[in-house]
């Protein structure tokens, strides 16, 4: 019950992580399932048609699913911690955001056991997802699942912008944040400009699908290339929300495992800034093949080719900072050091597509495939790992095993690079993607089995993560407050695993790295900025839960044209809304004595 009424955001850090790794299985079972089918020429393991739902589910799976959640485990786990916060500003908003992204995810994931699933690709183009040319109910799961799934993601941003914003420790200035949480800062302001509009276009396909609207349906006079611009502004900036907090978490690593400060610091921030902006206004490089014109043609690409200098400065300054370190290699800094190389190489597949000319060669072939996989799997889900093995102690007071750890990293990683890397040049050859076959001696053969075996590579590593998360749970909790003994930033100043007040006297920062400097001042605590005395805490809440029961309840209701179950469920809905908004919880305080059981405890 604890766990279901939690309104501590520790806790819901651990929550996301175990959703986020269920959805991350999911996802990867159905990308094995597509490379064996893809193994050799005119195999036929799976059909065509579930070939189109085995694409489109592991791309939403992987990217809303999977990812987000993962990103947000970290983001709660550790920005609190970061910028000396007891928790974050809205606790009962944070538990309200896991469950319904929770629920949005198990519906969407329903449309399996349902027979109805979606197959119009990840980006859901219409007029393919439209109701003309898709009239099972497979596009409305992904509809209304994203949709319920999303409100959970923006309440998410909106939490974590007031957080930084409105509680940071005495003394932690904007510039002196560690580059986590200013990745988390500009991440979450993406969030709240970009979800939106997802959400606007989704209503629209789900007027279009459900009510017989005809925003994109071009029969009706509708535009199904307006489909294309809305998905896409959400689109590109979604890209560097999933990419920026693994900026942070490798800048993070790369600094505290070279035992140095992060060189670069300001022009880190502003690059950070400057990724964000740009991120913008480039989303129609996804569109070049649709006629938009060479003036826009030309926009778009002088627009993208400027977003990889700000990524550029970030590379040298990662590499400066392992310049003259004295380099730790962990598991945590193996991911991080890899993550630089195989990210740079899907920055400059990146630079190439962003060439429109050149882009109608390599577009909907297999290099878009392989780019895509470098910038998301080799940067977003490398750093993913990197935090979870870095900050693995924090969270749960258990060092994962290192042996294991450096299995886990090098299967991965050449699994890999030998999945993908070979991509680039099916693309160039010409092979197309989203087919579920293909004729021999075209010269794709060998090159899919390499794909293919690459694939299993990365389920091993996987498994080997789990693996290691099964055995470090036996073991005591006995890691170190200062886990890794070269911590920069204010988490590594309490227990591991943190008591649920976090900071029994809030800190007082005195510069950038505030731990590392008052360490180097020969001090072994943070000066306190207040006197011990009553902490008030948040009560732990049951109506955020029932309130996603009643969206997920909802979302059938619409999908299968029921009103009564449509009702019932937003009833439910609005019923917990009220309450919470007549009922005034106060919280309650931990006094003073009872602040040392909890640490015991």
């Amino acid at each position: 019950m604890d766990w279901l009424t939690t309104v501590d955001h520790k806790k819901i850090g651990i929550l996301y992580m175990i959703a986020g790794l269920l959805f991350f299985l999911v996802g990867g079972l159905e990308a094995i399932l597509i490379r064996i089918q893809l193994m050799k020429p005119l195999n036929n393991v799976v059909s065509p048609d579930t070939f189109n739902e085995l694409i489109t589910m592991h791309g939403t799976t992987m990217i809303f699913l999977a990812a987000m959640p993962l990103l947000f485990a970290l983001m709660n786990a550790v920005i609190p911690l970061q910028i000396g916060a007891r928790d974050v500003a809205f606790p009962f908003l944070n538990s309200l955001g896991f469950w319904t992204f929770f629920f949005g995810g198990l519906l969407l994931n329903i449309s399996w056991f349902a027979g109805a699933v979606p197959d119009a690709g990840w980006t859901s183009y219409v007029p393919l997802a439209g109701p003309s040319y898709n009239d099972t109910h497979g596009v409305d799961y992904y509809v209304l699942g994203l949709q319920i799934a999303g409100i959970g993601t923006l309440l998410g941003g909106i939490n974590f912008m007031a957080t930084i914003i409105n509680m940071r420790a005495p003394g932690m200035t904007f510039m002196r944040m560690p580059m986590f949480t200013w990745a988390i800062f500009i991440t979450s302001a993406l969030i709240v400009f970009a979800f939106p509009v997802l959400t606007v276009g989704l209503v629209a396909l789900m007027f279009d699908r459900l009510f017989g609207a005809n925003f994109f349906e071009t029969g009706a006079g509708g535009n199904g290339v307006l489909w294309e611009h809305i998905f896409w502004v959400f689109g590109h900036p979604e890209v560097y929300i999933l990419i920026l907090p693994a900026f942070g978490v490798i800048s993070e690593i790369v600094s505290t495992f070279s035992r140095k400060r992060l060189f670069g610091y300001s022009s880190m921030v502003f690059a950070t800034v400057l990724i964000a902006f740009l991120g913008f206004m480039v989303w129609a490089h996804h569109m070049f093949t649709t006629g938009l014109g060479p003036v826009a043609n030309g926009l778009f690409s002088i627009a993208t080719m400027l977003i990889a200098v700000p990524t550029g400065i970030k590379i040298f300054n990662w590499l400066f900072t392992l310049w003259g370190g004295s380099i730790r290699f962990t598991t945590a800094s193996l991911f991080g050091i890899g993550f630089i190389p195989t990210f740079v190489m899907g920055g400059v597949t990146g630079v190439m597509l962003a060439s429109a000319p050149a882009d109608f060669q390599y577009h909907d072939s297999y290099f878009v495939v392989a780019h895509f996989h470098y910038v998301i799997v080799g940067g977003l889900i490398f750093g993913i790992f990197a935090g979870l093995h870095y900050w693995w102690p924090k969270m749960f007071g258990r060092m994962l095993n290192e042996g294991i750890g450096k299995i886990t990293f090098w299967t991965f990683f050449i699994g890999f690079h030998l999945t993908f890397f070979v991509q680039h040049f099916l693309g160039l050859l010409g092979m197309p993607r989203r087919v579920f076959t293909y004729l021999p001696h075209q010269g794709f053969d060998t090159m899919n089995l390499i794909s293919s075996i690459g694939a299993f590579l990365m389920g091993i590593g996987t498994i080997a993560f789990l693996i290691n998360i099964f055995i470090t749970w036996a073991k005591p909790r006995n890691a170190a407050a200062d886990a890794w003994e070269d911590g920069r930033t204010l988490e590594w100043t309490i227990p591991s695993p943190p008591p649920e007040y976090n900071f029994k006297q809030t800190p007082l920062v005195r510069g950038y790295d505030a731990w590392w400097k008052e360490k180097m001042d020969g001090n072994t605590e943070m000066t306190p900025a207040e006197p011990v005395g009553p902490i008030h805490m948040p009560s732990n809440s049951i109506l955020p839960l029932i309130m996603s029961i009643g969206l997920f309840i909802a979302g059938f209701g619409f999908m299968y044209d029921h009103l009564a179950v449509t009702i019932c469920g937003l009833a439910v809905t609005f019923i917990c809304m009220f309450l919470r908004s007549v009922y005034d919880d106060h919280g309650y305080h931990i006094e003073p004595e009872d602040q040392d059981k909890g640490v015991q405890a």
